[in-house]
């Protein structure tokens, strides 16, 4: 009397997962695409992704025509577009329409005082200069 109802409580247990049955085809196709690609990744690293370089660092001519538009309308976009992602804060001064931020290039070795109320750059001095005087940036 035992061994029956061993046998119907498979047959039940097999009926309650049956309705899962067909969830387990593509869970598996996925898991095999997946560890697929990232075996095919790993043997084949020319295959993979490639960053795209920096820009090169502004130039002396690109630093002197900012030094010559200092002051006009359109200067802080120059400023931008020749030292993306290469200018550091480092500081906050009065001047301008209110304050300028002090920005420095690394690469360049140059200080720039940038007026973000008219965007314009007022000043530009060599080396490492936390604060202007106060007449080059007003």
């Amino acid at each position: 009397m035992m061994i029956p109802s061993i046998i119907s409580m498979s047959k039940n247990s097999m009926l309650r997962l049956k309705p899962f049955s067909p969830l387990l085809a593509p869970l598996i196709l996925a898991s095999a695409i997946t560890i697929g690609d990232v075996t095919f990744h790993s043997f084949l690293p020319q295959t993979q992704n490639t960053a795209i370089a920096a820009p090169p660092s502004a130039s002396q001519e690109q630093i002197k025509l900012i030094i010559t538009s200092k002051g006009k309308t359109g200067s802080g976009d120059q400023l931008r577009r020749f030292f993306y992602g290469d200018l550091e804060p480092l500081g906050v001064q009065p001047g301008g329409a209110g304050m300028v931020v002090n920005l420095y290039s690394k690469k360049s070795d140059i200080t720039f005082s940038y007026c973000a109320t008219y965007d314009v750059v007022v000043a530009v001095k060599e080396g490492k200069i936390v604060m202007f005087p106060a007449s080059e940036v007003k």
